[in-house]
């Protein structure tokens, strides 16, 4: 194809989004080692949880196997809180509705699932690609009993949670906040991850610092934390035997892998910095192209850990997807993200679709999904950008995720611009 001629393809794979070490990882994991504290406690996780809670601007951090364990737990807890406590077999959210971001990637609403809620989703907010707190408000008025709210941020860009938290406040919900990809950034000069009366953070492999896996329930609540140390540890009971009165879960973190993140946590903004420049280099050698990089709201600080573009409404090609395949018709000046990530992984990098709405998911096509104007069906993945009041819709089908590895050097990011310029020849 034209887009590949004359574009030789990188010998070494540029990723969407990689780990950087730095040494002082290592240290931590043969310190584990060493005074084989190769389990679940020891002082590597003692020192996480400090630096989590501190980072984060909460008093209290657990530290758990994955951020997914930690969503888990927050859901556990609010339904227990808001409901009493279930029957063995019945989740804390057994038939409870929740509003949930409709764009994210799906953990963020696994957890309400595993605690038997019912996920009614929030449309997104086209100025800051999170949840839209105007469709929040106009869902409480749909379903003035809900009590809980699920809300991620997205990429790594935060949107209104003050706004939401403040609806929150306003009809007696909780709010749990999943700042899984916005560790690191602000709003209003608040880190992430404190807006919730529960959140959780993560440590994934990808994540703009990583254990390989890990992650923090985060809370100015003592009693949950409390809780959370209890139920991730399998519930046992304060007793000279194994006593158990509760469900409990295998969630909490290694020792080793927690060596890792300790060494992370002194290079975040480092990281930060990086991730910035990568989305600033893009923004400038794609400047003249009909697309738009990540929205900044407003008073914010974006961690920058994945740089994405939308492709202007009248500059796409036709693109069509079904569940499981996508097809597009090239079109001279016109470009669709099939197109750009078919480019880009003829060159050797990665990049990936923006997270498909989870009211387009097969299993949640019957559920409700809230829009500013109210109640908006499930829509059909064969969506035509603009034809419907659909936002998060939208935003899937005309924008993409774009190479971010903190890794990536400067020559290879010019590379990656040029392949994207030419799909719009």
């Amino acid at each position: 194809m034209y887009i590949r001629k004359n574009i030789k393809p990188f010998e070494k794979k540029v990723y969407l989004a990689s780990p950087k070490m730095h040494g002082e990882e290592i240290k931590y994991v043969e310190e584990a080692y060493n005074t084989n504290w190769m389990s679940t406690v020891g002082e590597n996780i003692n020192e996480v949880e400090k630096l989590a809670a501190q980072q984060a601007g909460v008093k209290y951090a657990v530290g758990l196997c994955n951020c997914t364990s930690a969503l888990h737990l927050c859901c556990k807890f609010a339904g227990e809180r808001l409901y009493g406590k279930q029957m063995i077999g019945h989740g804390a959210l057994e038939g409870k509705k929740v509003f949930c971001s409709d764009m994210t990637f799906d953990a963020t609403l696994n957890p309400v699932v595993y605690e038997g809620g019912i996920p009614v989703f929030i449309d997104t907010e086209a100025d800051s690609w999170n949840m839209d707190p105007v469709a929040l408000e106009k869902a409480f008025e749909i379903y003035p009993d809900v009590k809980l709210v699920v809300s991620a941020e997205l990429y790594g860009f935060p949107g209104r949670m003050d706004l939401i938290k403040q609806i929150c406040e306003k009809h007696g919900a909780l709010l749990i906040e999943d700042a899984a990809e916005a560790m690191g950034a602000t709003l209003n000069g608040k880190p992430c991850g404190s807006f919730g009366d529960y959140s959780a953070i993560s440590y994934n492999g990808n994540k703009i610092i990583t254990g390989s896996s890990g992650g923090c329930l985060l809370t100015n609540d003592l009693e949950v934390a409390n809780k959370a140390r209890k139920w991730s540890t399998q519930a046992r009971e304060n007793a000279p035997w194994y006593q158990h009165e509760e469900v409990g879960y295998n969630y909490r973190m290694s020792n080793v892998i927690a060596g890792v993140i300790r060494g992370q946590y002194p290079h975040l903004e480092e990281h930060i910095r990086d991730k910035k420049e990568i989305y600033a280099r893009y923004e400038k050698g794609l400047k003249g192209l009909p697309i738009k990089m990540n929205p900044i709201t407003p008073n914010t600080n974006p961690n920058y850990w994945l740089s994405c573009l939308i492709i202007d409404e009248k500059a796409m090609c036709k693109q069509v997807r079904s569940d499981l395949e996508a097809l597009y018709i090239p079109e001279t000046g016109k470009s669709c993200p099939t197109e750009i990530l078919e480019a880009i992984s003829s060159i050797n990098a990665e990049g990936r679709p923006i997270w498909k709405p989870m009211h387009m998911q097969p299993m949640y096509r019957n559920h409700d999904v809230i829009g500013r104007n109210g109640t908006l069906r499930a829509r059909t993945n064969a969506y035509i950008a603009g034809s419907v009041d659909d936002i998060g819709a939208d935003i899937f089908q005309r924008g993409l995720c774009l190479p971010s590895d903190i890794r990536m050097t400067k020559e290879e990011q010019d590379k990656i611009i040029e392949v994207i310029k030419r799909c719009f020849e």
